[in-house]
């Protein structure tokens, strides 16, 4: 069974993977990292505190965590789950030097919806071509720090991979705001209790395709993480993906 320590084990996501891997018996959870304590699981304010076993460490956490992360995976020379979003180009590098000498699955979402996603929008956009405008609108809870969100950015970023010439914009305000060519758009919207929804609409002459994906719950996460954390043991250094977990 994979033992997985958990930085931000006290957030959200870290009782729900708490909560999974307990209820399943997939996984089981050997301690966190954050600042507040986790009921019935060590909680460690410092990566140089920690003294408990694991195989894997998934980070649920906040951009700011990161440099604790990177010295508990090299501490114990275990792979890294990143799961956490908003980070800065500093922080990018970081972690591509990171998975030089660990291996390291980094996601801006663990579901296995969201995964297949992107693989569907890199070859709706490629063949659909620049006649059909790429836009993409996102909703989640009202306590969500950032915007847009890791997933949207991650979808983006599968548009643009077929469109090596589009441009990723977020949000319009303004009284020239009129769309560029190739510009790939993102709308945040925050609000109530929303887990995450993420649509993608190629826009055309006469006609609209969308391909959206809803999520209800964030055990969906959560299996993904554990698959990932499973993935992940005995892998080479480098930087993977949920579309390495899921053969995509």
């Amino acid at each position: 069974m994979v033992k997985i320590f958990l930085t931000g084990i006290s957030g959200k996501m870290g009782k729900t993977i708490c909560r999974y891997a307990e209820e399943s018996g997939c996984a089981s959870i050997s301690g966190g990292l954050d600042t507040a304590d986790a009921p019935d699981y060590p909680t460690f304010r410092r990566a140089a505190d920690v003294n408990v076993d694991f195989d894997v460490i998934a980070d649920f956490s906040r951009p700011q965590t990161l440099d604790e992360v990177i010295a508990l995976s090299d501490r114990y020379e275990r792979p890294v789950i990143i799961a956490t979003t908003g980070y800065d180009e500093n922080g990018m590098k970081k972690i591509e030097a990171l998975s030089k000498r660990r291996a390291v699955l980094m996601s801006g979402n663990m579901s296995f919806g969201v995964t297949l996603l992107t693989a569907l929008l890199e070859k709706a956009a490629a063949a659909l071509g620049d006649g059909f405008d790429a836009e993409i609108v996102e909703k989640h809870h009202n306590q969500k720090a950032d915007a847009p969100s890791g997933t949207s950015l991650m979808l983006a970023r599968s548009v643009q991979s077929a469109r090596p010439e589009s441009r990723i914009i977020c949000g319009r305000s303004g009284a020239n705001c009129k769309r560029g060519k190739n510009d790939i758009s993102i709308s945040s919207v925050r609000g109530g209790t929303v887990v995450g929804e993420h649509e993608v609409m190629f826009l055309g002459n006469d006609e609209i395709i969308t391909l959206s994906h809803s999520a209800f719950s964030r055990k969906i996460f959560a299996v993904g993480a554990v698959k990932a954390a499973k993935f992940l043991i005995g892998k080479k250094p480098a930087l993977y993906g949920m579309r390495d977990v899921l053969g995509l």
